[in-house]
């Protein structure tokens, strides 16, 4: 029996095509734009030297190029081969610009304090420890580095039934309105299966992850709600109503 970490990189495996046709629309519209200026807006400053930057969970490569194309010094980590494989091909131009890792994001291979920005994005509901990766991100943060975590609750509708019936009303308006349903082309069987085994899947955030980072020693945490509205198309924001986007800021 596969554990619970090679069973989330079995599926996004399956995942890796269709993700990948997802970020290269991504880069290639004005989605770039808007996500650059929301993460440099964040970022620390760094005098003398490129901004070092790590994508924890790059998938195809959104984050890590859009980083990459502000001149930063980037690396980017997945646990998946197909995953980086194709974040590889679209990173393009870009290519040479980022270290791309294979990795579990709750064990860096990395010194302590070696980057100044973490970005990730719908990854920590994937987690079995989340709490041991946020430790282990917090470790290889430098003082003064900032950690940008977007994210959602993608499957409290499994434990909460209004939580169901808003997932159910997303779904039935995609369709109505005439858009696609990004969850029809998914296995949702199967990742349902996955995410009653993953921790975070039942737990109301961000206000855990909140807590969590004051308690482990992050000496600012921030959450902003509704990120969706900044980053996401109409398409997406019928389709994820019910799972709202939010963004974790966490300062060392």
């Amino acid at each position: 029996m596969e554990n619970i970490l090679e069973q989330v990189a079995d599926y996004w495996t399956g995942r890796a095509d269709g993700y990948s046709e997802v970020n290269q629309e991504e880069l290639a519209s004005y989605k770039m734009d808007v996500w650059k200026e929301l993460i440099n807006s964040y970022k620390p400053d760094v005098i003398g030297r490129k901004l070092r930057v790590l994508d924890i969970g790059c998938g195809p490569g959104f984050f890590a190029i859009t980083m990459a194309s502000c001149g930063y010094e980037v690396t980017a980590v997945d646990y998946t081969d197909a995953m980086l494989h194709r974040a590889k091909q679209n990173a393009g131009s870009y290519r040479r610009a980022i270290d791309f890792r294979r990795m579990d994001a709750h064990h860096l291979d990395f010194a302590d304090d070696s980057f100044d920005l973490i970005v990730t994005r719908n990854l920590t509901w994937n987690l079995e420890r989340p709490e041991e990766a946020y430790r282990e991100w917090h470790r290889v943060l430098a003082p003064g580095g900032r950690m940008l975590n977007f994210d959602a609750n993608w499957y409290l509708h499994l434990y909460d039934a209004e939580k169901r019936r808003e997932y159910e009303e997303d779904r039935f308006n995609s369709q109505s309105m005439g858009f696609n349903d990004h969850y029809v082309c998914t296995d949702i069987e199967a990742m349902e299966a996955i995410a009653r085994e993953l921790p975070l899947s039942r737990t109301h955030r961000p206000q855990w992850d909140a807590a969590t980072l004051l308690n482990m020693g992050f000496k600012k945490v921030m959450v902003e709600q509704n990120m969706g509205a900044r980053v996401w198309n109409a398409e997406e924001q019928v389709n994820y109503a019910s799972t709202p986007m939010f963004m974790i800021f966490a300062e060392k």
